[in-house]
């Protein structure tokens, strides 16, 4: 089973990408979420299949808890990064290579990208 972690203040976009994801991939997904990032700290681990982090989040963003996340070994092309910021400016604040992907919450195309990104990890083992 792959182990999916939702890190976003909002409980209802973790609501919605827990049931979207169980419903999309089912019986391949173990989907914990977490609307306190400072919670979301014990259940980081290095078999995280894919960690989705809201960038803007109290006590404590995306960033930090990717730069965490990636010091308990958590491979840095299965996190995916998710904000209301513009996507050139989430690309500015993660280069190439600093996580798997910065995706707008709100841009449809965005939306339509991540969706492939998924696919695309679920079928990796």
């Amino acid at each position: 089973m792959k182990s999916i972690v939702i890190v976003d203040d909002h409980s209802a976009f973790c609501s919605h990408w827990k049931e979207f994801l169980e419903s999309r991939y089912p019986g391949l997904t173990a989907v914990e979420t977490y609307t306190d990032p400072l919670r979301a700290l014990g259940a980081l681990r290095a078999d995280i299949h894919l960690l989705m982090l809201d960038l803007e989040m109290p006590l404590m963003d995306g960033r930090k808890l990717l730069e965490h996340a990636a010091a308990l070994g958590v491979d840095r092309r299965r996190v995916v990064i998710a904000s209301g910021r513009d996507a050139d400016d989430l690309h500015r604040l993660f280069p190439h290579g600093r996580c798997l992907a910065v995706i707008n919450k709100q841009e449809p195309a965005q939306q339509a990208a991540f969706l492939m990104i998924l696919d695309s990890i679920m079928r990796k083992p």
